[in-house]
């Protein structure tokens, strides 16, 4: 498929798509049309390399880290172990962005609250409530 199908398919525009190639996290085939700047061709793998490059940046990898696990897959695959390990890493990443948003929750609820009361008390103070946290 060439690059307006690949666009379509994987939501991802196509300067998007061009910046993965120069970076190496897509590689596309080359055909013989297109004269001295042939076309790219894309494929299936293709698809499924894009959305896993998007589900990695949803998990907030770095395309660096992205591209180093691809490099991975795509030299020997991964093991049972590193694909454990890799998730590990992420579910750790994870559980501290939850509590920091929990803890950002927390004191929105009570500066809203205190700004609702009429600000009567002490002011919530994020700073506080980030050092409870740590």
């Amino acid at each position: 498929m060439l690059i307006g199908e690949f666009s379509r398919r994987t939501a991802l525009s196509a300067a998007t798509i061009r910046f993965y190639v120069r970076k190496g996290l897509i590689a596309p085939e080359t055909g013989r049309l297109g004269g001295s700047n042939p076309y790219a061709r894309f494929t299936e793998r293709d698809v499924q390399i894009a959305a896993m490059i998007r589900f990695g940046q949803s998990l907030g990898m770095s395309l660096k880290d992205i591209a180093s696990v691809n490099d991975e897959m795509q030299a020997e695959g991964l093991s049972r172990e590193r694909a454990v390990e890799l998730m590990d890493e992420q579910l750790e990443i994870m559980k501290r962005k939850t509590q920091d948003l929990a803890t950002m929750t927390d004191y929105l609820q009570a500066k809203r609250d205190w700004i609702a009361d009429g600000q009567t008390g002490d002011e919530p103070r994020l700073a506080a409530r980030l050092l409870c946290s740590l």
